[in-house]
């Protein structure tokens, strides 16, 4: 198991990095788009639609995400931030209030549709911040650095949870999480922003290293409840992976659970930033 998942990883980073890099925009925006429908498809069995319900709503999503690159090439850039804005504070009352909220209370969601909408709310916000991160400046580092910096946060949870985890961080959702796992990942990800704020030209100046530090340490506790409420979802639907699309990985929500809590906030930040 964990020779394939390793293998996994090594070729779908492989893979990211040149379409990271290499992809025209246009092409960018297909993949993402593939990504969110596969998004949908997963999250449809996870809330408990099959046959042609599941299919209407992968279709919806995908319509809903194209729609708004299509919109996007009809608006001003100003109208656009004002848009993406929108769909970034819908993720934001999500990831800040309702699923903490939703883990702390231990809800029990039965109902599809309402499933189905939390899913809209996970994943165009997430899809749309693939977009804009990779075109901010620096293009396309910003959103390599903030993919890395939650890669980073769930492998030092990994190994530290293994080496020194001892006290349960939330038995009832992921019995394997541990607070020593959180007190790695935060480690980690400190280690992390020093190297690269020591070796980029793009972080040179001092001052920029402690409110750094400190989005770091936020970002880890985003990427813990997205962590945490993918795997309650999945606790609820009774079953162990999203879906079987990467060998030794489960499915493609598996591998982004963290990243769907920190990539739309990252860009809210990034956009409130620049209208301000």
């Amino acid at each position: 198991m964990l020779k394939s998942r390793v293998i996994t990883a090594v070729v779908l980073l492989v893979l990211f990095l040149a379409a990271l890099f290499l992809l025209p925009a246009a092409a960018w925006a297909l993949l993402v788009l593939v990504m969110v429908m596969q998004g949908a498809v997963e999250w449809a069995r996870l809330s408990g639609l099959s046959g042609r319900k599941a299919n209407v709503y992968w279709a919806l999503t995908l319509a809903l995400m194209g729609g708004m690159l299509v919109l996007d090439s009809y608006t001003t850039p100003a109208q656009q931030d004002y848009t993406h804005l929108g769909v970034y504070l819908v993720s934001a009352l999500l990831w800040l209030v309702i699923v903490p909220s939703w883990l702390m209370a231990g809800w029990k969601v039965r109902r599809p549709l309402l499933m189905a909408l939390t899913g809209w709310a996970v994943l165009l916000p997430t899809g749309l911040a693939m977009l804009d991160l990779r075109e901010a400046d620096p293009s396309p580092w910003m959103l390599l650095f903030v993919m890395c910096l939650v890669w980073v946060a769930d492998i030092s949870a990994y190994f530290a949870g293994r080496r020194f985890g001892k006290n349960k961080l939330a038995p009832d959702i992921s019995p394997g999480k541990t607070w020593e796992g959180v007190a790695g990942a935060v480690f980690g990800v400190s280690a992390y922003v020093v190297l690269v704020w020591s070796f980029s030209p793009y972080f040179s100046t001092r001052e920029i290293l402690p409110p750094l530090l400190l989005a770091s340490w936020w970002w880890v506790a985003l990427a813990v409840i997205g962590d945490l409420f993918e795997s309650a979802v999945k606790r609820q639907a009774g079953v162990k992976d999203s879906g079987a699309l990467l060998p030794g990985h489960g499915g493609l929500l598996d591998r982004i659970d963290a990243l769907t809590s920190t990539l739309p906030l990252a860009a809210l930040a990034m956009l409130l930033q620049r209208i301000s």
